[in-house]
């Protein structure tokens, strides 16, 4: 069988690597506490599962527009302007299956040999897989060169040249956890706006998970660059929606089109049931966000501190999402080293920082979607181990 040369090219998220080795172990009887996949542990909104019921009940079961079934991308539309007090056409917003399709499709827009795409590193790891794959020129800017693993926008300004096609800017930043306020977008956008030729695709899956009552510097705070603007945004995170498969995306007007027939050529369309739940969690309450970041805040703070009093370990104070990024070479450990001890010696699940970049060797991630509990007794596990 002769295969595309560039399937070669194509990466994973070793976040499912670590669920698939953690759940073996736990088969043959050992403990194990998952601080791996990037997910919410609560339920979806009762309002939200009960808008797609009803949708099942009303007959929603065919085909819809591939796009988005309007009702749905006018949802969108009004959380837009009720977050962000800016009026966006709906036509310009696509429905997707979860936010990976808005990555692939972005970066198959404008990847091929000879463009170039800046993106962060350490990052989602589909990112630079896509990019490898489209036999685009990777260029990342490394988050670890700040303590607080925040981006610099001087330095990515400074990496753009005329074979810069896209943009890529995750925040808050999933695997580290780091939040970007807006003084330090705005310089960034400022100095966009001096090249043109460059798209900027916002990963902003995270805006609701932002720490501290700080403000989201949405990149819709920027109409001077709304024309070359593709936001990738959706309810997994938001509204524990991971397994619906559910995300949107803005685009520029220009690329409406060509994303749409790739979404034909690959899915189809989303279903018309996770659709209408979609639609019920925009325009319902956010009583279960603000309930869920009361949680994580408490999470936050308390892995935060343990982990700090782990030998060898340092960690920053995550500003939005719900991972922690520890640096834990001081322990004698690399990143892959200290996870696989972790897992085998301590019964806690957690990713190598490999996984998320090539200058990550260093570092883990901790994702605190999970219980106080279970976040004392992991990092008990560990300082035993590190005792040892």
């Amino acid at each position: 069988m002769k295969l595309a040369k560039n399937l070669e090219n194509l990466g994973t998220e070793s976040a499912f690597s670590v669920l698939a080795e953690a759940k073996a172990l736990e088969a043959k009887g050992n403990p194990m506490i998952h601080m791996g996949l990037g997910q919410p542990d609560f339920k979806t909104p009762k309002h939200v599962v009960e808008a797609a019921k009803k949708a099942l009940d009303d007959g929603h079961h065919g085909y819809v527009m591939s796009n988005g079934i309007p009702e749905c991308r006018q949802a969108v539309t009004r959380w837009i302007k009720k977050r962000y007090s800016v009026d966006i056409d709906f036509e310009r917003i696509l429905i997707m299956p979860g936010g990976k399709p808005t990555m692939s499709y972005a970066i198959q827009c404008f990847g091929e040999p000879g463009a170039e795409i800046i993106h962060p590193t350490p990052a989602f790891p589909i990112y630079e897989s896509m990019i490898n794959y489209t036999g685009s020129t990777s260029v990342p800017y490394d988050l670890t060169e700040d303590k607080d693993l925040k981006f610099n926008p001087e330095k990515i300004l400074s990496l753009i040249t005329d074979k810069t096609r896209l943009l890529i800017l995750i925040n808050p930043n999933n695997p580290t956890g780091s939040f970007v306020e807006k003084a330090d977008v705005d310089v960034l956008a400022e100095g966009l706006k001096k090249h043109p030729h460059v798209t900027i695709l916002s990963d902003e899956i995270y805006s609701r998970q932002i720490f501290d009552n700080k403000e989201m510097p949405t990149f819709f705070n920027y109409p001077e660059l709304r024309e070359r603007l593709i936001v990738l945004e959706g309810w997994s995170k938001a509204y524990s929606m991971t397994g619906w498969r559910l995300g949107w995306s803005f685009w520029p007007k220009e690329l409406v089109p060509h994303v749409n027939k790739l979404l034909i050529n690959s899915v189809s369309c989303v279903n018309a049931a996770a659709q209408f739940a979609g639609i019920a969690a925009l325009d319902g309450p956010d009583d279960s966000i603000n309930e869920m970041m009361i949680k994580f805040t408490e999470r936050r703070n308390l892995i935060h501190k343990l982990l700090n009093e782990l030998p060898g370990v340092e960690c920053s104070l995550p500003g939005g999402a719900f991972y922690a990024f520890p640096k834990v070479i001081g322990t004698g450990m690399n990143g892959s080293e200290f996870s696989k001890k972790a897992m085998h010696k301590a019964g806690v699940a957690i990713v190598p920082g490999t996984a998320f970049g090539k200058t990550c060797n260093d570092y883990v991630r901790f994702s605190f979607a999970c219980s106080q509990d279970n976040i004392s007794n992991a990092l008990e596990n560990l300082k035993k181990m590190l005792s040892k």
